[in-house]
């Protein structure tokens, strides 16, 4: 099952997010200029011919999760990248990422660094992390639960788990008062 199917399976037609299906991209995006060392500029070239565009194929030829990831014209239902949404995380993460590791990395367990953790929850919690920093407007616990359900759709053990408590960790570190905010909230 791709991993854009699985994130939007349970959402009823019509109300996938562009702004989900476009942080499902820039995961897909970072992790293939993390494995691959592919640059910024290729990857979205080639999301503009997968996503934006629409294929004709149903499968890119390589292995990359964006190479991998079906055009979203091959379902009907299924939503389209926020193209500005996509293009700012993944500069920001870029431009950001000696910031933002660093920041990662004290959230951590001890003896676990960024480094060493699989590629795609790099992506996971760098994307996380400069959503929670610089898109004040997004409510923390919205970018908590797309983020999560990225990590769901790519992992089965651990590694959601280890999203959540890293992403809340930060959230209360970098946006206390929106934290804070929200469980007067949900304690109503």
């Amino acid at each position: 099952m791709n991993s854009e199917k699985k994130i939007f399976e349970n959402k009823p037609r019509g109300q996938q997010s562009d702004r989900s299906a476009a942080r499902l991209a820039a995961v897909q995006a970072l992790y293939q200029m993390d494995v691959a060392g592919t640059d910024l500029n290729d990857v979205l070239r080639e999301f503009e011919s997968n996503y934006f565009k629409g294929a004709a194929s149903g499968e890119g030829a390589g292995g990359t999760p964006a190479e991998k990831a079906p055009p979203a014209t091959e379902r009907p239902d299924a939503a389209k990248p926020d193209h500005k949404f996509l293009t700012e995380i993944l500069n920001g993460v870029l431009a950001q990422q000696g910031e933002i590791d660093p920041i990662i990395d004290e959230q951590l367990r001890e003896g676990w660094r960024l480094n060493r953790l699989d590629s795609i929850l790099r992506a996971i919690l760098r994307s996380g992390t400069y959503e929670l920093k610089e898109c004040r407007h997004v409510p923390v616990a919205v970018i908590i639960d797309e983020y999560l359900n990225i990590a769901h759709a790519f992992f089965e053990q651990d590694e959601p788990k280890v999203v959540n408590g890293v992403l809340d960790k930060l959230a209360r570190r970098l946006r206390n008062n929106d934290c804070d905010d929200e469980d007067k909230k949900a304690s109503v």
